[in-house]
């Protein structure tokens, strides 16, 4: 895995353009996490340099195609590197609607795969992506940590984004099919690691530590998640025994909450409008449940969550999460 100080640089200058551009939306400078989940809610490591363009041309491998390393860092013009392998983009999904309502592509990639700081939106149904469009024009959903850069980008999204556009890019989303995205490991000690582009990534020349009760979610290869090549997926770093763990919690075992299987489907790959659990990224996973258990993200649908995520510890959350993303999508 590559890990360079140029890559630490342009992540915190993807994130710092978002935040010029959404300004009015996107909170302050990180300070202390507000949430017993810091892991899931990345906050950038302060005093990163910015970047230097260098005017070389950089590849990723199975594409022809070229691009500097600040090219990629287009809200409006993120790059596709594989345009073969899905349809043709809408205009909101290849290149958004400037000003307020960036390209789709940029944060959940071109074939819809996401990132650990957003959601993948492949194959989720069209239904289920509206409606959470319609929730953030109704100001629904919020983030447990107003911190984060991202969750408050998307909240800006939502709100710009017309229904006509929310449409568009729900039915091209929910036309393909998702792929393994996410490698999950189970182990004591991980990489030390410092959070750039609210996502972690090794520190450079950074030692191996404890794991402790958290989930690390980071990039197979650097370079090239910061290229944002769709091809290249993440490592899940998870406590020991906590896929088991998960996987009790999920079936219901021991009371704590409803199986999950009543909603999402057998196999967790989701049933009608209700989405897919199976192979999602476990930091958005557990976001997902700690802001239903707090009530900051509201909606249609989510008082039927109420109940199943009420006595859920920060354990319990890291533990589903682990489990659900260890599945094949």
């Amino acid at each position: 895995m590559k890990n360079t100080n140029t890559f630490c640089m342009i992540a915190l200058a993807c994130f710092c353009k978002a935040a010029v551009v959404f300004a009015q939306t996107t909170p302050p400078a990180p300070m202390q996490p507000q949430t017993p989940l810091p892991w899931a809610y990345a906050l950038n490591t302060p005093g990163l340099p910015p970047p230097v363009e260098d005017g070389e041309s950089r590849h990723v491998p199975d594409s022809e195609l070229a691009f500097t390393f600040t090219q990629p860092r287009n809200l409006y013009a993120p790059p596709d590197w594989h345009p073969e392998d899905h349809p043709e983009m809408p205009p909101i999904v290849a290149g958004g609607r400037n000003p307020g309502v960036f390209a789709c592509a940029y944060c959940h990639l071109p074939n819809g795969q996401g990132r650990p700081e957003n959601a993948s939106l492949v194959g989720l149904p069209a239904e289920y992506i509206m409606q959470q469009m319609a929730d953030y024009r109704a100001g629904l959903r919020t983030s447990s940590e107003p911190q984060m850069g991202p969750p408050a980008n998307m909240r800006a999204v939502g709100l710009n984004a017309t229904p006509e556009e929310a449409a568009a890019a729900a039915a091209y989303f929910a036309s393909m099919t998702p792929r393994k995205w996410i490698r999950v490991v189970e182990t004591a000690t991980v990489p030390e690691t410092v959070i750039s582009g609210s996502m972690f990534i090794e520190k450079e020349g950074g030692d191996m530590e404890a794991i402790g009760n958290r989930i690390v979610e980071m990039p197979e290869d650097l370079e090239r998640t910061e290229l944002r090549d769709s091809h290249s997926g993440f490592i899940a770093y998870v406590p020991i025994g906590s896929i088991a763990k998960g996987e009790a919690l999920a079936a219901g075992v021991d009371g704590k909450t409803r199986p999950c299987t009543f909603c999402h489907g057998a196999d967790l790959k989701g049933l009608g409008p209700v989405p897919a659990l199976a192979g999602r990224s476990p930091s958005y996973i557990a976001r997902q449940l700690y802001d239903l258990q707090t009530g900051n993200r509201k909606g249609l649908w989510s008082p039927l969550m109420a109940e199943v995520v009420a006595n859920l510890t920060p354990d319990d959350i890291l533990n589903i999460a682990a489990f659900t993303a260890s599945l094949e999508p």
